[in-house]
């Protein structure tokens, strides 16, 4: 929705060129902090600190430093607690990321703009909620692997989308149990949920879809202030015209503390023409038959 001042002119006219991001980076429980020396925050990892499949991969099983600059750029995180569970945050009337852009665009700019969050859905007495946000300003590559993705079917998506880890610091149990470094395809491992909008794709990932990954994700929340991780987010190049693989974003939390999450009404309204597109289930894979009731450990993969 467009706001508008006592003179007739819209909120954000004032602001038209600069950088919608500028607003949703520097806002937020989550504070924005120092790469290096910031806590109870986050910060945005250099693309080379992941080491994803080269072109080389398919014949040599080489992999290599990630380009430094992603795909998308690194736009906001939210960490937020609720009664229940969050899902499509991108169609809440108080989701702060797509206000800012929707505020932009009352006045004709950033028209093309093109958000991808991914929103971590952790079980609790209260509910949690990571959510990070990627975006950019010019529309997708026909064609690539990117627009596939985004544009594809559940299935596509399921076997795509891959979440790369890196323990920065932290205790010595949370890097044994979660590994220094891992990857996982997370529709193989968890139940995904795909909202595609008109300017948007979210993914919500349901951890309590798998008993391990729960577990883990409550071993690490035990020492939450101490962990600093950076998480990258890959579409996973399956052929040699897909390959090198290059990072969509990635974001460092820093020694985050869970009493800074935000709480917020699980039952607030999406907003008026924004959420209506498409809306995907991705179902766990186990390896004992399909509609099997026990659990599988997220799938760690190359």
């Amino acid at each position: 929705m467009c706001t508008t001042t006592n003179n007739g002119e819209t909120a954000s006219s004032t602001t038209t060129n600069s950088d919608w991001r500028e607003e949703t980076i520097n806002s937020g429980s989550l504070r924005h902090v120092d790469l290096h020396k910031g806590s109870n925050g986050w910060a945005s990892p250099p693309g080379n600190l992941f080491s994803l499949r080269s072109k080389q991969y398919l014949s040599k099983k080489m992999k290599s430093p990630a380009s430094v600059d992603y795909l998308l750029k690194p736009t906001a995180v939210d960490w937020l607690r609720s009664t229940s569970k969050l899902e499509h945050v991108l169609s809440r009337e108080d989701n702060r990321v797509m206000r800012a852009l929707r505020s932009r665009q009352c006045n004709g700019s950033f028209m093309k703009s093109f958000v991808f969050a991914v929103n971590l859905q952790v079980p609790g007495r209260e509910h949690h909620n990571a959510v990070f946000y990627f975006s950019t300003d010019e529309p997708i590559q026909p064609g690539s692997l990117l627009d596939r993705f985004i544009n594809g079917d559940d299935g596509f998506r399921n076997s795509r989308l891959k979440l790369v880890n890196r323990i920065v610091k932290g205790p010595w149990i949370v890097k044994t149990a979660v590994g220094n470094y891992s990857a996982c395809l997370l529709g193989k491992a968890l139940t995904c949920r795909y909202h595609r909008g008109p300017d948007y794709l979210e993914v919500d990932v349901d951890i309590s879809s798998s008993k391990i990954a729960g577990a883990l994700v409550h071993l690490a929340l035990g020492c939450v202030t101490s962990v600093t991780i950076d998480m990258g987010f890959v579409v996973e190049g399956q052929s040699e015209e897909e390959l090198p693989e290059k990072l969509i974003g990635a974001v460092r939390i820093c020694q985050m503390e869970m009493d800074s999450a935000e709480f917020v009404d699980s039952n607030t309204p999406s907003c008026n023409g924004v959420g209506v597109g498409r809306l995907g289930l991705a179902k766990v894979n186990h390896v004992d038959g399909e509609g099997s009731s026990s659990d599988q450990s997220p799938r760690v993969h190359s």
